[in-house]
């Protein structure tokens, strides 16, 4: 389910208008419905204060964001060609996103130990 349609779900769950939402967030009616159609995306601190206003972590909203990140994708492998041959490898290699988040939290997990 995309972003804007998980968002409008968690409105009508929590019987929130979206004028009302809108108010508590500090943003116009317009912007809260043009993210609901999926015509606009949330910055982080949006997402942030939409998870907090809707009672959800905000992981639980990031999950539906399907945005490519293209832009970050193509700094990243300008800055570092190896970045460009690990994701053909993963295409590739027809590597999971469960399989590649599992392995990059075990990655994040083993760097925080001292």
């Amino acid at each position: 389910m995309p972003l804007g349609q998980r968002i409008r779900e968690l409105r009508d769950e929590h019987d929130i208008s979206l004028r009302e939402l809108a108010k508590k967030l500090g943003c116009s009616a317009a912007f809260l419905s043009d993210i609901e159609l999926g015509r606009r995306y949330p910055s982080e601190e949006t997402l942030t204060d939409l998870a907090y206003a809707l009672h959800v972590a905000v992981d639980d909203l990031k999950v539906h964001d399907t945005r490519p990140p293209i832009e970050a994708v193509k700094r990243a492998t300008e800055k570092d060609p190896l970045y460009a041959l690990a994701f053909r490898t993963v295409i590739d290699k027809q590597i999971s996103p469960e399989a590649l988040l599992k392995f990059a939290e075990g990655k994040r997990q083993t760097k925080k130990k001292p």
